[in-house]
């Protein structure tokens, strides 16, 4: 089954009571989960237990909003070559803010020694990793682009990167679209960038012509799209249009929670 960005961001179409939420309330409370993930101490022995814990939140909030399993699991595999490779190198690694280090019992290749230590920060980091993903995605999952912009055009982010915010969102499936084109052309002609018996040389020469038709591509598609605006009246006073919504008992309701659960797992003995 292939999967596309169409039906991903389908899925921030639906109705549930999450979907129903203000985007401004979903934004804020993201930014309010992640920085109480970033800000929890590197190693503690309650970490994993509040991270869980919160994790479990966001989890029930997948549920009620009635996400695809499939979807959410394709968004984490995007993003998770990111994170990881940091994260796998962490217990091999003998960061300054320990005093002392215990070494784990194995005999690796090239001098490598793996500790304790650095094996519990890497797990912490692994951990915090997939709850601020976890957050994103439901923002991401449950909120329609245009009113993630708007959202935070409302919270005061500039009007010059929400107008820019705009025109990537307007043109990231179109993007999508001509990517698709080209690698339906390259499958016609038979191109595989995994076939094992062709030279890997003139495969990353493929792959280096396809990056840069992609970059041409785009570099006429905003020239053309620039004229095309400044033909409609855009100039330096153009804004992103905003429709004002007032806070509905949900919304409110859906913070306060937000916060008990941020609160109880930071008291967590």
């Amino acid at each position: 089954m292939e999967i596309t960005l169409t039906d991903i961001e389908r899925e921030a179409y639906k109705n549930s009571p999450v979907h129903r939420l203000d985007s401004r309330v979903k934004l804020l409370a993201t930014i309010l989960i992640i920085v109480f993930v970033v800000s929890l101490p590197r190693v503690h022995d309650n970490n994993l237990m509040r991270l869980t814990f919160v994790e479990l939140y966001l989890m029930i909030l997948m549920a009620i909003a009635r996400l695809n399993p499939v979807y959410i699991i394709v968004r984490f595999l995007a993003v998770l070559p990111f994170g990881l490779g940091i994260i796998v190198i962490q217990p091999f690694v003998r960061q300054p803010f320990f005093d002392s280090f215990t070494e784990y019992p194995l005999d690796l290749p090239l001098g490598l020694t793996m500790t304790y230590e650095g094996l519990a920060f890497g797990i912490t980091l692994l951990a915090k990793f997939i709850v601020c993903i976890s957050a994103i995605i439901v923002l991401s999952s449950t909120t329609k682009m245009h009113d993630i912009v708007g959202g935070a055009r409302q919270l005061g982010i500039p009007k010059e990167i929400a107008l820019l915010l705009t025109m990537m969102v307007r043109y990231l499936f179109l993007f999508w679209s001509v990517l698709k084109r080209i690698r339906t052309a390259q499958k016609c002609r038979m191109f595989n960038m995994w076939n094992k018996n062709v030279h890997r040389k003139w495969i990353l020469e493929q792959i280096g012509y396809t990056i840069s038709s992609i970059f041409v591509m785009a570099y006429e598609q905003g020239e053309r799209t620039y004229i095309s605006m400044l033909c409609r009246g855009y100039g330096q006073n153009g804004n992103v249009k905003i429709r004002n919504k007032e806070l509905k008992m949900l919304d409110i309701l859906f913070s306060g929670t937000t916060l008990i659960v941020l609160l109880a797992s930071y008291f967590m003995a």
